[in-house]
């Protein structure tokens, strides 16, 4: 009796022949090879893991972000995307609603689950240590829109968010 996996005789595979997961299935990211070529904010330093530079990924992003003590950015959203974080090391704030009226604390082993178009601010809660997380949002565009029209209840470090698309003064 023969499976559709079995291999009993020798196959000459040309590169065209063999299905593509195998050369372009399953990544390893080592934690030390990732890119800090992305989005970044004053006091926040972020890095890509999975990406579609990276790894030809379609519909998801995923790195690190470690954020300096006391650190927060400007209240923005993230358009249609759906963002998760996990923290690592750390005390996270989140700020969030039509006036920041709404807060939440995050620490080791917490998740963070940010909706679509949620107005918020991200924040590193304490004033000694730098915040670890892992973040993962649900596609590759660094979608960042920047709200200047609330006035934040924790003001951020000197400027807005930044990135390469998004410039606020």
């Amino acid at each position: 009796m023969t499976h559709d996996g079995d291999h009993t005789h020798s196959h000459d595979h040309s590169a065209s022949d063999e299905p593509r997961w195998k050369h372009d299935g399953i990544r390893v990211i080592k934690g030390d090879q990732l890119d800090p070529n992305t989005a970044q904010t004053p006091g926040m330093f972020r890095q890509a893991a999975v990406n579609h530079a990276r790894v030809g990924a379609q519909k998801i992003w995923a790195g690190t972000v470690a954020i300096e003590p006391d650190a927060k950015t400007g209240v923005h959203h993230h358009g249609a995307l759906e963002s998760v974080i996990f923290v690592i090391r750390g005390k996270a704030r989140m700020r969030w609603g039509d006036r920041l009226e709404f807060v939440a604390d995050a620490g080791p082993g917490d998740f963070i689950f940010v909706p679509p178009y949620v107005p918020h601010q991200e924040i590193n809660a304490d004033p000694d240590n730098v915040l670890e997380c892992v973040l993962v949002r649900s596609d590759n565009e660094a979608v960042v829109v920047n709200i200047t029209d609330i006035e934040p209840v924790e003001k951020p470090e000197n400027v807005y968010w930044t990135d390469p698309i998004h410039r606020n003064s």
